[in-house]
């Protein structure tokens, strides 16, 4: 969740770092802070707060070099302080490091060198004690420091080291957090993710675990960790820059709700053939195969966990395998029944949410078959998977996912579809159905976003409510916790979502005149169900807001206000229920004046547990 950002070359670093950070600001940060090598000497910069305050502190004419790292902080060890922010320097003041992870033996690592090496430390951060044990090994080889060092290290870790008596190189190591080097003309970069680098170079090498680069301006030379140098193919970022722009929106995240047609659009035209028939890049199970899963488990976190909810529907629907849906990070400590008759999905926006990766590691090495659906290309989730399916959502810079769960929504749908028709276990005319009303879906996702003026209406008159409640059968239940998760990311009203046959066993004590419902009533088959869910909310003097399909105007009967979603299949409303609910938290979240694309205490990419 923290940024990386390094440079070494004939241009400003300062100004190379800052944009790169800039870049990252996307996934969270509460201080930030740079660290140049220039005449034998460190300049450092640090700041907390937001990014400007540190731009600030590097104006001065003195503060500029032709190397140097920076980096984006997010509080795990210590307050968001400029003492605890990085880079971290040695004691004798000729080492620098920036650190994005967990070092979980720090405490150990701070008792030794206080007391085997008198280092008096001058943050709270784990990250301090890599500056010191980087100084107490060098000897004036920094690879060889930064090696020796790292072998002392429990945790995970993506570092960026520069010395003073190295003037001309950026050391850098991997375990267990994303790092990438970038190739450039003038130059060359160190960054923990792709967008920090869109402006100078698209032309990056991804670092893999357990290993070592040595930067310098016209060369970057990876090693194993026996010093071994790595031949690597460098990788292509196919990355409009444009995306990380608002393009004349107030927000990223309206923007990116906005895009939600046009991306589902272009995540089914890729997947299908001229017949209309599912293909999946790369992903070839026979029928012997699927039929020899005797589960499948669904792991994701937060909102991805929410489409995985959908996925456990439509897979055991069309495909006929029994489905667990896992949120990661409770996965590995269950002591899950994972087999070489296991299929594990693995849903991760980033791909590098450290939950999940450590989930899938576990089912590997349990011998399960890793199947990922992501969205950054050459991510960790998806390099140690056994085949992957991009989102291809593009770029999603607000911290509130919206077109990555859609994208994720229509992957999962593609990927049951495709395993139900090769095992056979879809009749052809429900097959049919299904992906004839899926190329409906980007036509009817605009007709739900044409409908924002009375969503945005609904909002101006609800939005100083405290506490809203979310309730659906059936798809709707998992609809109803990813709106109450966006409300909650993003407006910091305490939301909460149940199933709707739930009402009776202790959540209708908390129900009192005025107590605003959101039910979703999408599914045909339970549509009388939850009509008598709402009126007996109504009964107990609640404002109940509907969403139900077009054909249901009935619903208006029971319901204070409803919002509208085009007809369609039971299995396919989640994808056009979530975008009304979408629009809702955002407006919500505009007219209580909050930091929508960067809410407090979140982070984009969570890398660390």
């Amino acid at each position: 969740m923290c940024g990386i950002v390094g440079y070494v070359g004939d241009d400003s670093a300062k100004e190379v770092i800052l944009t790169g950070l800039q870049a990252l600001e996307y996934r969270g940060y509460d201080s930030a802070g740079i660290a140049l090598s220039k005449n034998g000497k460190l300049l450092i910069r640090k700041e907390s707060g937001e990014l400007k305050n540190l731009v600030k502190r590097t104006q001065a004419k003195d503060f500029e070099a032709h190397i140097g790292i920076g980096h984006t902080r997010w509080a795990t060890h210590g307050s968001p302080t400029r003492e605890n922010a990085h880079p971290h320097v040695s004691q004798d003041g000729r080492i620098a490091i920036v650190h994005n992870g967990i070092i979980e033996n720090y405490q150990e690592l701070r008792q030794w060198l206080t007391k085997e090496h008198n280092i008096e430390f001058k943050s709270v951060t784990d990250s301090e004690a890599i500056a010191h044990l980087v100084s107490i090994y060098y000897k004036g080889d920094l690879l060889e420091a930064v090696m020796t060092a790292t072998e002392k290290l429990s945790g995970a870790y993506a570092i960026g080291v520069i010395a003073c008596d190295n003037p001309d190189e950026i050391v850098a190591a991997r375990m267990d957090a994303p790092l990438i080097t970038g190739i450039g003309e003038n130059g060359n970069y160190l960054a923990s993710d792709s967008p920090a680098l869109l402006k100078y170079t698209r032309d990056i090498y991804v670092i893999e675990n357990g290993e070592y680069v040595v930067i310098t301006k016209d060369n970057i030379r990876i090693m194993d960790k026996d010093g071994t140098r790595i031949r690597r193919q460098s990788t292509h970022v196919d990355l409009d820059a444009a995306a990380a722009e608002k393009g004349g929106h107030p927000h990223f995240m309206i923007k990116e709700i906005y895009e939600q047609p046009e991306k589902v659009k272009e995540a089914l035209k890729i997947r299908l053939d001229k017949h209309n028939n599912v293909k999946l890049e790369g992903i070839h199970f026979t029928k012997a195969q699927l039929e020899g899963f005797d589960r499948v488990y669904i792991v994701a976190c937060g909102t991805a966990y929410h489409a995985g909810l959908i996925g456990k529907y439509a897979i055991e629907k069309y495909a006929k395998i029994p489905v667990e849906v896992d949120v990661a990070s409770e996965f590995r400590y269950r002591d899950p029944f994972v087999d070489d008759k296991t299929l594990v999905i693995c849903i991760s926006q980033s791909g590098e949410t450290s939950d999940t990766l450590e989930a899938l590691r576990e089912a590997k090495k349990r011998g399960g078959r890793i199947l990922s659906l992501v969205n950054v290309v050459g991510s960790s989730v998806a390099r140690e998977s056994d085949d992957v399916l991009y989102t291809w959502a593009g770029l999603e810079i607000a911290v509130a996912s919206t077109k990555a769960y859609t994208t994720q929504l229509i992957c999962l749908y593609l990927v049951a579809l495709y395993m139900g028709k090769v095992k056979g276990s879809i009749d052809t005319e429900h097959y049919r159905t299904v992906i004839d009303e899926l190329l409906l879906i980007p036509e009817k996702l605009e007709t739900v976003i044409r409908s924002e003026r009375r969503i945005r209406e609904l909002a101006e008159d609800v939005y100083k409510k405290e506490q809203i409640f979310f309730i659906g059968r059936g798809v709707d239940v998992a609809t109803s916790l990813e709106g109450s998760l966006k409300l909650k990311e993003i407006s910091y009203i305490n939301s909460f979502a149940i199933a709707a046959g739930e009402l009776k066993h202790g959540t209708i004590a908390l129900i009192r005149r005025g107590t605003l419902f959101l039910a979703l009533a999408t599914q045909d088959k339970v549509y009388e169900k939850m009509i008598s869910n709402i009126e007996e909310i109504k009964a107990r003097k609640a404002f109940v807001v509907t969403i139900s399909k077009d054909s249901r105007k009935s619903i208006e009967k029971v319901a204070d206000r409803t919002l509208y979603i085009p007809d369609c299949i039971d299995d396919l409303t989640p994808i056009l229920a979530v975008v009304p609910l979408q629009l809702f938290s955002y407006h919500i979240a505009k007219l209580r004046g909050k930091e929508i694309d960067k809410p407090r205490n979140l982070a984009k990419s969570v890398t660390v547990e």
